[in-house]
C-alpha cells in the first residue's frame, strides 16, 4: 500500500499562477487547444478518530475528553459507570485528554496530511469526527499554516457524541456550506447516532464550480437499512444538483467487506450513481480499516466521484493517483494495520487510513 508519486507542482496551482500574473512565468506559443492540460485538484478523505478539544461541551456527550483532573468528581465517575462498553467506559474514567494530548495529536495529524503532494497536502481535505470548527481551526492555523487552507468549514449537526464531517480546502468556497440532515423515518430511535451531509461548492480558477459533499455513515453495529439510507440520501442530493456541475464524496461511508458481499451494497446504491475511485486505481490496496476480529480488511472510506450529466467541462479520476496514505510510520502498527491513536503511550494516528484522488477537469472542444 506504498503511496505512489504525486505530481510536485498540480496543473490546478500552475494556473492559478497564470491566472494572478506571477512574475517569472516565462512566455510560451499558445498550446492547442486539444493539447491543453487539464486542471487538477487532489482529494484526500481522513477520518481524524475523536479530533476533540477538551473543554465540557453541556451540548455534546464529550465527557471523555477531558483532562483528568477534570474527571475527579462523583457526577463524572457515576455518568461514565453507566457506559456499557468496557473501552469506552475506561475512556470515560481515565483518559487524560490534556494539553499535551491534544498537541500530540494534532502534530500527527498534520504529519499524515503533509505526506500528500510533497509536502503540501490534497487540495480539498474531507474530515470525519471533528467536534468543532475550533480544533479544526488550530490544526488549520498551528499545524499547517504555512499550506494556505482557507478557513475550516463545517456545519454543526445533532450527532449526540457531537462528532461532526468538515472540510479543509485552499479553494475557496462559491456558496456558503449546507449540512443536509439525514433521517430516517424507519429508525427515528437512532438518528441522535447519525451525522448528515456537508455540501461545499467549491469555485476552480477558471471559474467552474466543484461540489464536494463529506460524509460519515451509520457505523456497521447499526442495521443495513440505516446505511441504504443514507447511500440513497447521497444520490438524491446529487441528483439535485445543475447538470453542469461535477461532483464527488469522501469520507467514512461504514460499509465493510462483508456487508458489501452479502448485501451487494456498492453495486445496488452507489456504482450506478458514482465512479468509485478505488475501482479505477489502487488495485494493490486491501482497504483502508481492518477489523482485528475477523482478520478482514474493508474500503469503509471511500471517494466516490460523478461526471457532469452536461455542460462544457468533463472530469475524470487520474487512475494513476489513487492511493492510501500510510506512509507516516506513526500510522502503522507492527503488523501492518493503522494503528489507532493511543494518548496514553503517545502512539498511532488514527484506525482508518486516509485515500487520495486526483479528479482532472478539462473543458469540452
Amino acid at each position: 500500500m506504498n503511496e505512489k508519486n504525486t505530481h510536485p507542482l498540480p496543473a490546478m496551482l500552475s494556473l492559478m499562477l497564470l491566472l494572478t500574473g506571477c512574475t517569472g512565468v516565462v512566455e510560451q506559443a499558445p498550446v492547442a487547444a486539444t493539447t491543453a492540460s487539464p486542471l487538477e485538484v487532489t482529494v484526500m478523505t481522513f477520518n481524524v478518530e475523536n479530533l476533540f478539544d477538551n473543554q465540557d461541551d453541556p451540548r455534546k456527550d464529550d465527557k471523555a475528553y477531558l483532562p483528568i483532573a477534570a474527571k475527579q468528581n462523583d457526577a463524572h465517575i457515576a455518568a461514565c459507570s453507566e457506559i456499557e462498553v468496557s473501552r469506552w467506559r475506561d475512556e470515560c474514567l481515565n483518559l487524560d485528554w490534556s494539553d499535551a494530548t491534544i498537541d500530540h495529536k494534532l502534530t500527527v495529524l498534520a504529519d499524515t496530511i503533509r505526506q500528500v503532494n510533497g509536502g503540501r497536502g490534497a487540495d480539498i481535505i474531507a474530515l470525519q469526527e471533528v467536534e468543532n470548527v475550533d480544533i479544526l481551526e488550530r490544526l488549520r492555523t498551528g499545524y499547517l499554516n504555512d499550506l494556505a487552507y482557507e478557513p475550516a468549514i463545517l456545519v454543526e449537526g445533532a450527532d449526540s457524541r457531537g462528532i461532526d464531517v468538515a472540510f479543509l480546502s485552499r479553494i475557496p468556497l462559491a456558496h456558503p456550506p449546507i449540512l443536509h440532515p439525514l433521517t430516517l423515518s424507519q429508525f427515528e430511535e437512532r438518528e441522535r447516532d447519525t451525522r448528515g451531509v456537508l455540501q461545499a461548492d467549491f469555485q476552480l480558477p477558471d471559474g467552474s464550480l466543484l461540489t464536494a459533499f463529506s460524509v460519515h455513515f451509520p457505523a456497521p453495529y447499526h442495521p443495513t437499512g440505516m446505511r441504504i439510507a443514507a447511500y440513497q440520501h447521497l444520490t438524491e442530493l446529487l441528483m439535485s444538483l445543475p447538470d453542469e456541475r461535477p461532483a464527488f464524496a469522501a469520507g467514512d461511508f461504514n460499509t465493510t467487506g462483508t456487508e458489501d458481499r452479502t448485501q451487494g451494497m456498492l453495486d445496488t446504491y452507489a456504482r450506478p450513481y458514482w465512479t468509485l475511485a478505488h475501482d479505477v486505481g489502487c488495485g494493490d490496496c486491501k482497504g483502508s480499516h481492518y477489523y482485528a476480529r475477523d482478520d478482514s480488511w474493508s474500503f469503509l472510506d471511500m471517494i466516490l466521484f460523478a461526471d457532469a450529466r452536461g455542460g462544457n467541462t468533463t472530469a475524470r479520476i487520474r487512475a494513476d493517483s489513487v492511493h492510501i496514505a500510510n506512509r507516516n510510520p506513526a500510522q502503522v502498527s507492527r503488523l501492518g494495520t493503522p494503528l489507532r491513536y493511543n494518548a496514553a503511550e503517545r502512539t498511532g494516528v488514527s484506525d482508518h487510513w486516509p485515500i487520495i484522488a486526483t479528479i482532472e477537469l478539462t473543458q469540452k472542444q
